[in-house]
């Protein structure tokens, strides 16, 4: 039987793609895309992608959301709060809803077990680090030392 192993792309319906890509981009800074058309972009993060689809044909999400991990979840809490975004921050949680009531919780590298090959994290500039209590959950499943 196989096994769900990760996770390599998480797909959004936007209304407008030229709108979203700005909006990731007040977040985020500039952006790299694996591909773009007339219809999607996909963003790059490395060894993953996010498909922005511009056809938004659903409401708005209430609970639904996604986790995207950053390098700095303090850095994008500034940047969505001077840009003047819809955030909210419960406790350690950063939520960020985009124009079309898709919910991005962002979390920090640092702080989840969600782990980069070396290669990988060299290349988008990620030092690797772990809090204790990310690399105590890591160690509690036998995938640290």
């Amino acid at each position: 039987m196989a096994r769900a192993v990760g996770i390599n792309h998480v797909a959004l319906e936007v209304g407008d793609l030229g709108e979203a890509i700005a909006f990731w981009e007040r977040l985020f800074g500039p952006l790299s895309f694996r591909g773009r058309n007339e219809g999607m972009a996909f963003i790059d993060l490395g060894d993953q992608f996010v498909a922005l689809h511009g056809s938004r044909g659903q409401g708005p999400d209430e609970h639904r959301h996604f986790g995207l991990v950053v390098d700095d979840k303090e850095a994008v809490r500034e940047r969505a709060r001077e840009a003047g975004l819809t955030s909210s921050s419960a406790g350690e949680k950063l939520r960020v809803r985009d124009p079309w009531s898709n919910i991005i919780e962002v979390v920090d590298y640092r702080d989840v077990q969600f782990t980069k090959a070396p290669h990988v994290a060299r290349a988008l500039g990620i030092d690797g680090e772990k809090s204790e209590r990310a690399l105590a959950e890591l160690r509690d499943k036998g995938l640290a030392d």
